[in-house]
């Protein structure tokens, strides 16, 4: 018998965030909040965090420093997620959300805090030590994606994909890359869509534009989201196919992407379902977590 999948979540931005929540609150003035929360956040980390509502179990993988990195270890141990951090030296990305009933959610993050030479080393050398047929998710931004010092991490990626299963929802510089390597999925918004594809956005349905997509790319199958509006699913060997999620009130959609990521790695993974069925049970996870303040804190569709 095989080793077991697993899932390893990758986060190339991890973000330190401080939630402010305010009965009112206005540019000018100072501002007194009535409670203050903390969260270890990063599209890896959230899908993480959201695979252990689910009951699967994860390692998140990730780069942390400073004390804004060791805080942000402490949530994760807290939380009871597993993960593997490499240190780095330059203190990890922080982040503030503010929060009123009377006012839209406001985010302000920090620049951000690109890993250095040795802790990519150590990242790459780290999933190379991994068995064989394992899931790796990459997920979000990835700064310094372009630097030298990165093509180690490139090429432990591409290997993954050549002995595991690789999936992504990564946007810019990663994207194109992928786009070019053995990834059995990318998961990814219609707006991060267009702006990779521009020569494809104008005057052409989606039906028509991601059959396109797929035949001059290596990723074999494509889930793109619309917000609340819709998802195209373009499958291999299937026809285009567009769903609709449930509707709901939207009260923050910060994190709904990534709940959606990871309940389709989720039904993907552990249930076994194929690609369509997996998007259908995520959707309602996603409009879930868009109606609730926070990131995978709602409660359990049943």
């Amino acid at each position: 018998m095989g080793i077991p999948q697993k899932i390893f979540t990758l986060t190339g931005n991890l973000l330190a965030e401080r939630t402010l929540v305010y009965a009112d609150w206005a540019i000018g003035r100072t501002q007194r909040a009535v409670s203050e929360t903390f969260n270890t956040r990063g599209k890896g980390v959230n899908v993480s965090n959201m695979l252990a509502r689910l009951g699967t179990p994860s390692m998140a993988v990730l780069f942390a420093g400073g004390a804004s990195g060791a805080e942000s270890k402490g949530w994760l141990q807290q939380r009871g997620i597993a993960y593997k951090a490499f240190t780095t030296l330059a203190p990890s990305r922080t982040g503030t959300v503010i929060w009123s009933d009377k006012q839209s959610e406001t985010t302000f993050l920090g620049p951000d805090s690109p890993p250095d030479a040795a802790a990519v080393q150590a990242c790459a050398d780290y999933l190379d030590a991994q068995p064989d047929g394992q899931v790796l998710a990459l997920s979000g931004s990835f700064p310094g994606w372009q630097a030298p010092h990165f093509l180690v991490l490139h090429e432990a990626i591409e290997r993954w994909g050549q002995r595991g299963r690789l999936m992504a929802d990564v946007y810019g510089p990663p994207l194109l890359t992928l786009t070019h390597k053995p990834v059995e999925l990318v998961k990814i918004n219609q707006q991060e869509f267009d702006a990779m594809f521009p020569a494809h956005s104008s005057g052409q349905s989606m039906p028509d534009r991601l059959p396109a997509v797929q035949r001059k790319s290596a990723v074999k199958n494509w889930v793109i989201s619309n917000g609340g509006e819709s998802v195209w699913i373009q499958a291999a060997g299937q026809p285009t196919l567009e769903l609709h999620p449930p509707t709901i009130r939207e009260v923050s959609p910060t994190g709904s992407g990534d709940v959606f990521f990871a309940c389709i790695l989720h039904a993907l993974v552990m249930q076994g379902t194929n690609l369509i069925d997996a998007v259908k049970f995520a959707m309602p996870f996603a409009a879930a977590n868009a109606a609730h303040p926070g990131v995978a804190d709602f409660e359990l569709p049943a």
